[in-house]
């Protein structure tokens, strides 16, 4: 923010999964000129189908992205912009306002079960647990561990039908979208190296501490055969 605010860069804040979380005590989504969050269902705060949000505080701003979601009209058929049909439906704008009220205290349930993992993985030397500065409050939308046994502990945990999921198997600069720049494997080694390590665990809310004591005995058995 020092930079941006130094040679004048207005700030997208990509917050989308991270509702709830705070930096110094400032909730993500007070950071930049505008912020954008998701509420696709898998998320802390989860719609029952495709859905989120843009907040900001500047009302230029709040203009224009209030007629870019809705074909670029200020007023019905007259279009200012080239926009979009992205309104959010009234279905979902009604089951997130229910959900809501929930937040909190379902991400302190994601919290504890963080903490219950740091407890139990920390000291496998051949795992990374996450790492949170003590000036943050962090929601868990994913607890993701890195070791470099990655492939051969999910396909593990996967014959014990515990579910995993690697975010994100492959970097950005080797997206083949992005093949025109020309980037190689190596340009960006710790992308690279973190792309081939990491592994998300289960923590949803819903996860019972009977299924979640399994996947700390599943994972802390695996690495005791290695």
């Amino acid at each position: 923010m020092e930079i941006a605010k130094k040679y004048e860069i207005p700030i997208v804040e990509d917050a989308a999964q991270a509702i709830g979380s705070k930096y110094k005590g400032k909730a993500a989504g007070n950071f930049g000129a505008t912020a954008c969050f998701s509420f696709f269902p898998t998320k802390n705060l989860g719609a029952y189908g495709d859905a989120g949000l843009i907040v900001t505080n500047d009302d230029s701003l709040n203009e224009s992205l209030k007629m870019l979601r809705i074909h670029g009209a200020k007023s019905k058929y007259y279009h200012s912009v080239v926009g979009y049909n992205s309104r959010l439906d009234s279905i979902q704008a009604a089951v997130l306002l229910v959900k809501l009220n929930h937040l909190d205290n379902w991400n302190e349930i994601r919290r504890t079960k963080a903490h219950k993992y740091d407890t139990a993985l920390r000291e496998i030397d051949q795992i990374q647990i996450p790492k949170v500065a003590s000036d943050c409050y962090h929601t868990f939308h994913q607890y993701t561990i890195q070791t470099s046994k990655r492939d051969q502990l999910r396909d593990y945990l996967k014959t014990l039908y515990i579910s995993t999921d690697t975010y994100y198997p492959l970097p950005l600069h080797l997206q083949q979208c992005y093949s025109n720049l020309n980037y190689r494997a190596g340009d960006l080694p710790i992308s690279e190296k973190v792309a081939a390590a990491a592994l998300s665990l289960p923590i949803t809310p819903e996860l019972t501490d009977q299924q979640q004591d399994f996947v700390i005995e599943s994972i802390t058995r695996f690495f005791r055969q290695k």
